[in-house]
């Protein structure tokens, strides 16, 4: 009887690349690690912005938008769909790509679309304490969960005002450091 081999991997770099990478001895094959992808929306309604209070980590008790990972086999835009369902119970009308922000620290790239609130119902969802809609004015700016979630807000408001064009990237080509 025979059994299969055991991967074996070693750190190396791989003939034609310029990275360190996990390549297995018995057979070639590359580990590759990539970024992870979150994808999600600003949401507006009636001239305001649907935002979500974490009911989980990091940054439980925060407000944000809908957005999360990205599953296997989803597009961006049915990601941050299924996040505004899961987050807010919320169905979306898309209005194109807000915004692409990186948070290399995190090896994350964040795909962020303009949304309209279909049918005007919100609630929260497993992982919200509560949903609200905000006037811009009224949004509760402290206690945001995350930079990008600052910048996805201004962003919005910048591209409904006719202050740019999406989409749009880190604020002053800064990287981000998702911790506060």
């Amino acid at each position: 009887m025979t059994f299969p081999l055991s991967p074996d991997f070693a750190r190396l770099v791989p003939a034609g690349d310029t990275h360190e990478r996990s390549v297995c001895a018995h057979c070639g094959f590359v580990n590759y690690r990539n970024p992870r992808v979150v994808a999600g929306s600003v949401v507006r309604h009636r001239g305001s912005y649907l935002l979500c209070r974490r009911a989980i980590e990091p940054r439980r008790g925060f407000w944000t938008i809908p957005a999360g990972y990205l599953e296997m086999h989803e597009t961006p835009e049915d990601g941050a769909r299924r996040e505004a369902r899961e987050e807010a119970n919320a169905e979306l009308e898309f209005h194109g790509l807000l915004a692409v922000y990186t948070v290399p620290r995190l090896s994350q790239v964040q795909l962020i679309y303009r949304a309209t609130l279909a049918g005007g119902e919100h609630s929260p969802g497993e992982e919200s304490l509560e949903t609200g809609l905000f006037a811009f004015s009224e949004i509760p700016w402290s206690d945001l969960a995350f930079p990008t979630v600052h910048w996805a807000l201004r962003h919005d408001l910048a591209a409904a005002k006719g202050d740019g064009a999406p989409p749009f990237g880190n604020i002053g080509g800064e990287s981000t450091d998702l911790a506060g």
